[in-house]
C-alpha cells in the first residue's frame, strides 16, 4: 500500500471523503499507513466494530498486534495480555467496594 506523506494525510484528513467508507476498509487503510489520516476517535470506534471488542489506546503502542488481529493472522488478546502492554511501574490498579 503506498504511503501517503504528511502533506497527503493532512490533506486527507481534512476531505472526510474517509467519513462514508465501510468500517472494515477505513481500518485497513489507516492500520496500514505509518501517519494518521482520519480523526483518530472516529479510526478508534470503527476498529473497535471490525475487532468486535473494546480497543485500549495503550494498544495502539503495538500497532502490529492490531494488524494480525485485524488480518485474522492472532486472536483477540486477553485482558491480562493487554494489561502486560503497559510497563510494570505504570500499572495502577483501583479496586472499590
Amino acid at each position: 500500500m503506498k504511503q501517503l506523506t504528511k502533506e497527503q494525510a493532512i490533506e486527507f484528513g481534512k476531505s472526510g471523503k474517509w467519513k462514508d467508507w465501510p468500517d472494515k476498509e477505513l481500518v485497513g487503510f489507516q492500520l496500514f499507513q505509518d501517519r494518521l489520516c482520519i480523526d483518530f476517535d472516529h479510526f478508534h470506534e470503527k476498529l473497535e466494530k471490525v475487532l468486535d471488542r473494546p480497543v485500549f489506546t495503550h494498544e495502539f503502542a503495538s500497532k502490529d498486534n492490531l494488524i494480525k488481529e485485524y488480518l485474522g493472522d492472532k486472536p483477540a488478546p486477553t485482558l491480562a495480555e493487554i494489561m502486560r502492554l503497559i510497563p510494570r511501574d505504570k500499572r495502577l490498579i483501583c479496586v472499590t467496594g
